[in-house]
């Protein structure tokens, strides 16, 4: 579930959250760290659990227009097209999928069911939803491509929503396209057959990512001040209050990278932190960064101070 990056854009706020605290804990930090991790696996399962949801808000619907005194003929005999979809029946009757639901207590949409409400009246104003309706029944692969149409334009986009997880996670808001694009994956592959399988991914890809997301936090934070000097070497006409803080962090994960974690070659290193600071710092960092990195490197190669082994600085 967590890439290489993602768990770099984790560890580049941990640290920057560890600078601007008062008391500065590394263990502290690191459990910050996990549980930051963490959170996208929650938002995750808060977006499956979306559907069931919005299922369960159409039903309702469905209950109050039959009841109504004048309803018309349609609202009497409505269609159940949506609220019978073969996949979200697979999710609602899923133990697995329950089970970490209760054991995280993710009740978000019993408790907010306001922004249910709000993504049920968009999917009823749009005019494919209507146009599903009419059809007398639908296949599992037609279930399956309204319910991706159902996230990609109605979910996914919602600004509502997008408020709405902003206030209660605020990394959610890197996590959201993470997640939005593992879902539409999953959901184009989902069987009855193969849901244990692939409906809640692991949260690393092995052990490895977590002790990697671990060891980088260490020793950014430990060889702080060895990091540091290393920079204004390269830096002398800088003052330093002019480098953003962000830049600086990312300066510091790119050196602990090249010294400390032999097996990840120096071209992808300087490749993923340029991505990084195009997204998460100034338009100018990206290649002030690359300017400083490759300089170092190439200080690193001539000390002989790195030491890549495998693909290595290819």
């Amino acid at each position: 579930m967590l890439t290489r990056r993602h768990i770099r854009v984790k560890v580049l706020q941990s640290i920057y959250a560890y600078n601007q605290s008062e008391y500065k804990n590394l263990e502290n930090q690191e459990k910050f760290l996990l549980y930051n991790m963490e959170q996208l696996q929650e938002l995750y399962l808060l977006m499956l659990q979306l559907f069931i949801a919005l299922r369960d808000q159409a039903e309702n619907y469905l209950l109050k227009s039959q009841k109504k005194h004048l309803a018309t003929d349609l609202e009497k005999n409505p269609s159940r097209l949506f609220i019978d979809n073969k996949l979200i029946a697979l999710l609602s009757s899923n133990e697995d999928l329950l089970n970490i639901i209760n054991r995280k207590k993710l009740n978000y949409w019993k408790d907010d069911d306001e922004y249910v409400m709000v993504l049920f009246n968009s999917l009823k104003e749009q005019s494919w939803y209507q146009q599903f309706l009419t059809k007398k029944d639908s296949s599992y692969q037609e279930d399956r491509e309204f319910l991706i149409k159902i996230f990609k334009e109605v979910i996914a986009p919602n600004e509502k929503l997008y408020e709405y997880l902003e206030d209660k996670r605020l990394t959610w808001l890197d996590d959201f396209p993470v997640v939005n694009t593992l879902l539409v994956k999953m959901l184009a592959k989902l069987s009855e057959k193969n849901i244990d399988a692939i409906l809640i991914p692991d949260l690393y890809k092995n052990k490895e990512d977590q002790d990697y997301a671990l060891q980088l936090i260490q020793e950014v934070i430990l060889n702080d001040d060895e990091l540091t000097e290393m920079i204004d070497q390269k830096t002398p006409n800088w003052d330093k209050e002019r480098i953003a803080d962000i830049d600086m962090i990312i300066l510091k994960m790119g050196i602990a990278e090249f010294l400390y974690f032999p097996s990840i070659p120096v071209r992808a290193t300087i490749n993923e932190y340029l991505e990084i600071s195009k997204e998460y710092s100034t338009p100018k960092s990206s290649v002030f960064i690359n300017g400083i990195l490759d300089k170092l490197v190439k200080n690193f190669e001539a000390d002989k101070k790195l030491k890549k082994i495998g693909r290595g600085l290819q």
